[in-house]
């Protein structure tokens, strides 16, 4: 009886500080080995001494570009083995708002060694007119994996970079680097080792008619894959630009790549309007003179927006972010692994991930978002992939690694920001264009792990599961 005597303004009070309540709650989620994507409420105090963590708010860093993986012919090979019905929700499950909400993805522009077999867009011998250049080959593959995902989120940015020029633009001729295959595998290239190109001297035919037509070959690609209703918004002219494997692959000294993209492919793309950005990489050299000497080749920089690391570029990064803070920076491929798809996996990645980004890349790629049951290339090689599809029993596994990337990209957008925060290796924390903070944890040890949080004027206290990683969102409203 007596709750039908309360004062209007007394309801009026109660409603207003529940309806706060509610705006400024604070959602926990986590994954461990064995429990993925649980979710939970985290308990909020009124203030303390001493934070674990600290997050500044209004200390904007970088802008984030995207999040997301690469498309291979492999991956859509394990996909077509699937019902329409279980295809589509691995789709959702990389792309919609509800899955990893991936904003940004690679394609290589011909063969990869995650390709069926070796090509090119024109294997024609000195067609330095790229009359008999053509896309027909990923009409039938890139083409239609690249649109089922486009049908899930048609604003996901495309990206791409060969892994080798068409052969008969390199001294060697062929579309590998060194002969044999991967470690002890079956598979093998077939390559003379006479042909072998063992160190980094340019494996391109650095002569002028060469150089013009790869630019219009690279020309030619983005406006062919404009007209098939995918948009390109930039290149990376050579997949890991110094190593010599057994699959597609071509090195280059950086001052012929500054050569090349400075007297041939940027005028090209301007001549031809496009609006298609061109990055330097993908870097995997260790040393920052490689990715400075290009930057700094005559006028070579201003036709570059950004530069994109994987592999040894880890160790490049942190000068480069210093020497050149306007530069865009992108990690471009996650490490591979050994098809071992375990909890070692996402604790390599999650390291890998905070390097990059405590450095100042503003997106980040796993490699295979989709590989089969057996993970290897064409070339014998077993890795990882964040979904596995098992051709016999058409069962899909989704992977720790995936669980990883979900606690990012779902959350973390295009347009949001990297926030500054106390040091540490095992968090992560952004501006969302919502005015939230979104933070993203690790605990490495095997035991419950309480820590406590101040972001702005909240006091949070977490406690994480034995092994997990956990994304908590905080409302500043």
């Amino acid at each position: 009886m007596r709750l039908n005597r309360i004062k209007p303004t007394l309801l009026i009070a109660v409603i207003f500080v529940v309806n706060v309540m509610f705006a400024q709650k604070v959602d926990l989620v986590s994954t461990t080995q064995s429990k993925r994507w649980i979710k939970s409420k985290v308990k909020q105090l009124k203030e303390f001494e001493k934070a674990d963590i600290t997050i500044y708010p209004d200390s904007l860093l970088q802008e984030i570009d995207g999040v997301g993986g690469a498309f291979n012919e492999l991956g859509w090979d394990a996909l077509t083995t699937l019902s329409k019905e279980a295809s589509n929700e691995v789709f959702k499950a990389l792309f919609s708002e509800d899955g990893c909400n991936f904003s940004m993805c690679r394609i290589p522009l011909g063969a990869s060694d995650y390709a069926l077999s070796y090509y090119s867009s024109n294997d024609v011998f000195e067609d330095f007119e790229m009359r008999d250049f053509n896309i027909d080959r990923d009409r039938y593959i890139l083409i239609p994996y690249l649109k089922e995902a486009l049908k899930v989120n048609p604003d996901l940015q495309i990206w791409a970079s060969p892994w080798s020029p068409p052969t008969w633009m390199k001294v060697n001729e062929h579309y590998a680097m060194r002969s044999g295959g991967f470690e002890n595998a079956k598979a093998g290239n077939k390559m003379d080792p006479g042909a072998e190109v063992l160190n980094n001297a340019t494996a391109f035919k650095m002569q002028e008619r060469y150089l013009k037509a790869y630019a219009l070959y690279f020309s030619k690609f983005v406006q062919a894959y404009k007209k098939e209703g995918v948009k390109l918004f930039s290149i990376q002219p050579q997949n890991e630009i110094a190593y010599q494997p057994n699959w597609p692959s071509c090195t280059w000294r950086p001052e012929d790549m500054g050569y090349f993209i400075n007297n041939f492919l940027g005028p090209q793309f301007k001549a031809d309007k496009l609006d298609t950005e061109i990055w330097l990489g993908t870097v995997n050299s260790g040393n920052p003179n490689y990715v400075k000497t290009v930057l700094e080749y005559k006028e070579a920089a201003k036709y570059i927006t950004g530069v994109g690391f994987q592999w040894g570029g880890a160790r490049s990064i942190p000068t480069i972010n210093k020497e050149f803070p306007d530069m865009k920076l992108m990690q471009t491929e996650n490490k591979c692994g050994e098809s071992e798809n375990d909890w070692t996996s996402l604790e390599r990645s999650w390291k890998d991930m905070v390097h990059y980004i405590n450095n100042g890349a503003g997106s980040y790629m796993y490699w295979n978002m989709v590989l089969d049951e057996t993970g290897k290339s064409a070339w014998g090689w077993p890795q990882n992939s964040m979904i596995i599809v098992d051709r016999v029993s058409n069962e899909v596994t989704y992977t720790d690694e995936f669980y990883l990337f979900k606690h990012l990209s779902k959350f973390v957008q295009p347009g949001d920001h990297y926030l500054k925060s106390s040091k540490g290796k095992n968090h992560l924390a952004f501006k969302l264009k919502n005015g939230n903070i979104m933070l993203m944890t690790y605990n490495p040890d095997e035991q419950l792990k309480n820590i406590k949080v101040k972001a702005g004027n909240r006091h949070l206290a977490l406690s994480l599961e034995p092994k997990s990683i956990n994304t908590i969102l905080v409302s500043l409203n």
